[in-house]
């Protein structure tokens, strides 16, 4: 999931969340970019979403105050998670209609593959939600998001502070890889009781004589991360250099 996410920083919209972002809209492509309704939306889009993931930090770190534990911490956000991250597949129609100049498949691979971890696997078993690698992702998630839908806010407005910048392609260096070992021991601790109870899999013979191995299916979305994570990784270490070289070089000239 996280690896799909990585080709946001590549292609200067979405650091480890990687989707099409409103925001780069003005400051990659300034001459076709939105117009004055679509960047309001945007912007009001962008300003909830920021929000939303704040809302997140916030209950993990009142949780954390009141239990005492880092344990279990996802219950105390399930609900605002849920809510923020399916949310986000409204970027999907911001690209295929136009007003995001994002590939409509990438974004799309892109945010179903965090929904379908929170939805297909945290949310259908039960058993993996205690686990402290569901805490681990969606602490990566969190700050990611922030940072990232905070980017494309200010970007959009034309007023991008450098801090933001310079977080947004720089602290996946750490956020990505922890995002990633998060999903990954997530879909591992949920293997089991995959398997045990069947879920979402569906056995010979039947009237479509088609059958379906989820468990099997897990497991090669885990495999699908070896090939994917470190090509992702080292192209997004080459854009940083390239986006903030080239910011520091502005700076000089100014």
């Amino acid at each position: 999931m996280a690896a799909a996410a990585a080709i946001a920083a590549s292609k200067g919209n979405g650091g480890g969340g990687g989707r099409a972002g409103a925001g780069e809209a003005s400051s990659s492509r300034r001459k076709k970019g939105p117009g004055p309704l679509a960047t309001a939306y945007l912007v009001i889009y962008n300003v909830v979403m920021t929000a939303g993931w704040l809302v997140i930090a916030v209950g993990l770190v009142r949780a954390y105050l009141a239990k005492g534990s880092y344990h279990s911490l996802y219950y105390s956000i399930e609900k605002p998670l849920k809510f923020f991250q399916t949310g986000a597949l409204l970027e999907i129609l911001h690209c295929a209609i136009g007003i995001v100049p994002s590939s409509v498949v990438l974004t799309s691979f892109q945010v179903m593959s965090r929904v379908f971890l929170i939805w297909a696997v945290t949310h259908s078993v039960k058993e993996v939600q205690s686990e402290d690698s569901v805490l681990l992702f969606v602490i990566a998630w969190t700050i990611t998001e922030i940072i990232r839908y905070s980017f494309y806010t200010f970007s959009l407005l034309n007023h991008l502070p450098y801090l933001i910048k310079w977080a947004r392609y720089t602290l996946f260096i750490v956020l990505y890889p922890m995002g990633v070992s998060g999903e990954l021991l997530t879909i591992y601790a949920a293997l089991p009781f995959v398997r045990q109870a069947g879920l979402y899999s569906i056995s010979l013979p039947n009237k479509y004589n088609f059958s379906f191995d989820y468990y099997a299916f897990l497991i090669l979305i885990m495999i699908s991360y070896i090939p994917l994570f470190p090509q992702l990784y080292f192209h997004m270490i080459h854009q940083r250099r390239k986006i903030l070289s080239h910011t520091e070089e502005h700076k000089k000239f100014e």
